[in-house]
């Protein structure tokens, strides 16, 4: 196991990386106010990992009660999170008692908003399911549901106890899952650390593979790179917002086609494709960075043409993103593989020319 700390003072917390931790109750139980917790995990989960975590945490004296929700982005919204309310109120969860978002990115922000609402706020611990969720939606603190007008535009920061990010639970991952894990994976390389871009250039048929060894590598290193980044800004006001490459377009890909309809993290790739053209058709990278970006994203089964929504529509999903400022919509582009910055400067004509450019292939 490898254990990285999100160091945010009195409220740090640990990311453990590794195998067989669904079983490490004391990870979990060492974190708790008290002996009351509820999981809240869906139906595609609940099956597969559900009881062998309760009987864990039965054997430190902790009798946890199930939730169980519908499975998909599609579900991450007020109905699906009153279904939360209703069931800690019937189970009389008080506010020492912690919720456990076990399962994918749409758990974990639906725990995550539920445990900041309720009774104005109570405990929660991430184990998350999906290699996205291990690599980034676990970490941070951001929690949310999702508006007929925008992806996440409901929510609050909050962060958990732990996060516990179980490696076995990615073997029963399915492949079109698992890629949407790897686009962001490969953000980080893209915004932060050229080294790790260029690791994954040689390592990707290993990762392809789910080899235990660069897997739980990938895992590590971009959890290190959100963790030191959360640690500086928090609250978004600052270097925070480099996480969010490719998702301002993503996010309006999400909302145009129906949430559901593209996974997260396809959405990303190729919202991070179009952040790229941008950034070349601003002068700042060259095709060839371009090129190497969408080949990778390739390489791991991710999208790379974004659909055709139409430059009016582009735009009015893009203005009610949460980095809008000012009426006007920030960009996050790239300097070079490796260097990203915010940028509200692009020209109407620019980015219509990117929305509308060929793709670059290597």
């Amino acid at each position: 196991m490898q254990t990285l700390t999100v160091a945010l003072g009195a409220r740090s917390y640990p990311i453990h990386i590794g195998a067989g931790l669904l079983a490490r109750a004391e990870l979990i139980v060492d974190r708790l106010p008290n002996k009351q917790a509820a999981i809240v995990t869906n139906t595609v989960v609940a099956p597969l990992y559900l009881a062998p975590l309760q009987r864990a945490l039965e054997a430190h004296g902790v009798a946890a009660a199930a939730i169980t929700l519908p499975d998909g982005e599609a579900h991450k919204n007020w109905e699906t999170l009153n279904r939360i309310f209703d069931a800690l109120l019937e189970h009389r969860c008080e506010r020492g008692a912690a919720l456990i978002a076990l399962g994918g990115g749409v758990i974990g922000d639906l725990a995550g908003f539920a445990a900041a609402a309720y009774l104005r706020g109570v405990p929660y611990i991430q184990m998350p399911t999906t290699l996205l969720a291990q690599v980034d939606s676990s970490v941070g603190g951001k929690t949310a549901i999702n508006h007929p007008l925008g992806k996440n535009l409901i929510g609050a920061f909050h962060q958990p106890l732990a996060v516990i990010a179980d490696t076995d639970t990615l073997a029963t991952l399915p492949p079109r899952e698992y890629a949407a894990g790897l686009a962001e994976v490969i953000k980080y390389g893209l915004i932060r650390d050229p080294a790790f871009f260029d690791w994954l250039e040689k390592n990707m048929p290993r990762l392809m593979q789910r080899e235990a060894g660069p897997l739980t590598h990938a895992i590590e290193r971009s959890c290190a790179i959100k963790a030191e980044i959360v640690a500086l800004d928090e609250r978004e006001s600052g270097v925070r917002v480099l996480l969010n490459f490719g998702h301002t377009f993503g996010h309006a890909i999400e909302a145009g086609l129906g949430y559901g309809s593209w996974l997260h993290g396809e959405a990303v790739a190729a919202g991070m494709a179009l952040a790229a053209r941008l950034s070349q058709r601003l002068g700042l990278i060259p095709a060839q960075d371009v090129a190497r970006m969408s080949a990778l994203l390739s390489r791991a089964g991710l999208p790379v043409t974004a659909p055709d929504l139409g430059l009016t529509r582009y735009l009015e999903l893009m203005g009610h993103d949460k980095k809008v400022e000012g009426g006007r919509i920030r960009f996050v582009l790239l300097k070079r593989i490796g260097e990203a910055f915010v940028s509200s400067e692009v020209p109407r004509a620019v980015l219509a020319d990117a929305l509308g450019a060929p793709q670059v292939h290597a």
